[in-house]
């Protein structure tokens, strides 16, 4: 005969390691790369590295997304999560706050930036817009962006903008990790949701 009291401390067992399997599968899907670590020390190579993520993501968004039926376009990269038409109008809108972030660090002294909804943005109306438009939009962003920073002398990469929601200061040197970062981030949601088909029964 089973004691009751038993039964019901297995189960709970199971059942909380079951949540932490799902709780851990989900944070997997929101950060396939991971989170941005900002190392301790950031070399010229590494800026390198970074300044050429976000220079190739255009190129690398489009060949993705010229390649895709108009039904892939809706396919969600996790449960409850955008889609890929979704990501890509937001690496618009993100990107576009981003190029206004560096210009006003460049020529202002540690000015306040302000934040936005971003997923109140992609409820928006112009996110049901064709992606090509904000293909074109990421073209022309980044190309000036990396005009931007390829000609950043070393005192422009100490500049800094204040984020006021993180309560944190940033300098455009990280500011270009976070946002190769964001770059990448992005560009591996729309591989994984293509990867599953935007289904994760």
């Amino acid at each position: 005969m089973k004691v009751p009291g038993v039964v019901t401390r297995h189960f709970l067992f199971y059942y909380i390691r079951f949540l932490i399997f799902c709780i851990m599968n989900i944070e997997q899907l929101k950060y396939p790369i991971g989170t941005f670590q900002n190392p301790s020390e950031i070399t010229s190579e590494q800026l390198e590295i970074w300044t050429k993520d976000i220079a190739e993501l255009p190129s690398k968004i489009k060949n993705i997304a010229n390649n895709l039926a108009e039904e892939a376009l809706s396919w969600q990269y996790r449960p409850e999560g955008w889609t890929i038409k979704q990501v890509i109008h937001h690496l618009a809108d993100s990107h576009m706050n981003s190029i206004i972030r560096f210009k006003i660090a460049l020529t202002e002294d540690n000015p306040s930036i302000r934040g936005y909804d971003e997923t109140a943005w992609a409820e928006l109306d112009d996110y049901s817009c064709d992606i090509q438009q904000s293909l074109i939009l990421l073209v022309g962003l980044h190309h000036r962006w990396i005009k931007l920073i390829d000609n950043f002398t070393e005192d422009d990469l100490k500049k800094t903008f204040y984020h006021p929601e993180r309560q944190q200061k940033y300098t455009l040197k990280t500011a270009i990790g976070m946002y190769a970062w964001h770059s990448n981030h992005h560009l591996a949601h729309i591989e994984q949701a293509i990867k599953f088909k935007g289904k994760f029964e």
